[in-house]
């Protein structure tokens, strides 16, 4: 059932979702990568990790890894 709204301000919107009236569905879209080495994302109180030499291969020869322009 549709609502009337009065005045309105968004002044930011970082990786949400606005919606206001009826709609079918709501699907955000979004694609991060994130490179870490051993042990880098380790949270908590108390972490303990043993690494020997450890390395991260961070070089991306490809253009696109998932397309997301056209997937609607």
């Amino acid at each position: 059932m549709p609502a009337i709204i009065g005045p309105l301000q968004i002044v930011s919107i970082d990786g949400g979702v606005v919606h206001f009236g009826d709609t079918v569905y709501i699907s955000p879209k979004s694609a991060s990568k994130t490179n870490a080495g051993s042990g880098g994302f380790s949270t908590g109180l108390l972490n303990l990790t043993w690494n020997g030499l450890s390395g991260t291969n961070v070089l991306d020869t490809k253009l696109v890894d998932q397309p997301i322009a056209g997937n609607n």
